[in-house]
């Protein structure tokens, strides 16, 4: 098989992605958490306790959102608030046992959802994504990219305000 130069592939995981995660939309059950709060607890789980700041960050929230959030979760048993070993000005967040569990039973449910859909597949189809599963474990684990311009190409240019005739 050859391999796909970068933005073709990307062109083609785009959609696909795209389907997947409207998919796990509608697998959703009523009174779930959010998918951003979901996104949060499997990175204190996975990750460990965090700083508010990095947290807003890495799920491109505002640090007041991101708060507030925390604040909510909180309030639920989700997580608790500690003071940094390092700086004890700084505040962490921290997944509680209520919030593994929480993150445990709603993957367990979407790991069900998908099982049905994966049921569906032809066995060739089912070893495929199998095989496939590392590389895109390794995609979505990657580093953050460094900033780079990511100004989209498909909005038309902005118009002049000078006196172009």
């Amino acid at each position: 098989m050859r391999t796909a130069p970068e933005n073709e592939l990307g062109e083609h995981l785009v959609p696909v992605l795209g389907r997947l995660a409207r998919l796990l939309r509608q697998i959703e059950l009523p009174g779930e958490p959010s998918p951003v709060t979901l996104a949060v607890l499997r990175r204190l789980r996975d990750e460990g306790t965090a700083r508010i700041t990095d947290l807003a960050r890495a799920e491109r929230a505002s640090q007041p959102a991101m708060t507030q959030l925390l604040g909510r979760m909180e309030r639920a048993g989700l997580v608790v608030r500690v003071h940094d070993q390092h700086d004890r000005r700084s505040v962490r967040a921290q997944i509680t046992g209520t919030g593994r569990d929480l993150l445990r039973r709603t993957e367990n449910h979407y790991a069900r959802a998908l099982g049905l859909r994966l049921g569906q597949l032809s066995a060739h189809d089912r070893d495929t994504l199998g095989e496939a599963l590392p590389a895109l474990a390794h995609l979505a684990s990657a580093p953050d990219l460094p900033p780079m311009d990511l100004t989209p190409t498909f909005l038309p240019a902005p118009k002049s305000r000078g006196g172009e005739r």
